[in-house]
């Protein structure tokens, strides 16, 4: 009989609760720019970093460092069993 208590992160739900959680969270921050960006005038430097400028360089720099770290997983990958004599 196994004595194994189950963590709170193992529940299935877990994983829908909290990507419901970051999309309120993404919601409330959009909300709350809009009116902040009607109030305060924010003087872009060149002709291409206007309010949707940010989001998209975020999205596109995440995007490929995922895409790197999956080609350095494969120089770095090692077998289950290196640390065995």
């Amino acid at each position: 009989m196994s004595d194994e208590r189950k963590h709170w992160l193992d529940h299935p739900k877990v994983g829908d609760r909290a990507f419901r959680i970051l999309v309120a969270v993404c919601a409330l921050l959009l909300v709350i720019e809009i009116p902040l960006t009607l109030l305060h005038y924010r003087h872009p430097h060149f002709g291409f970093d206007t309010v949707a400028f940010y989001g998209v360089f975020g999205f596109v720099a995440f995007f490929l460092i995922v895409l790197a770290g999956k080609q350095l997983r494969k120089v770095l990958k090692r077998d289950e069993d290196y640390y065995d004599p």
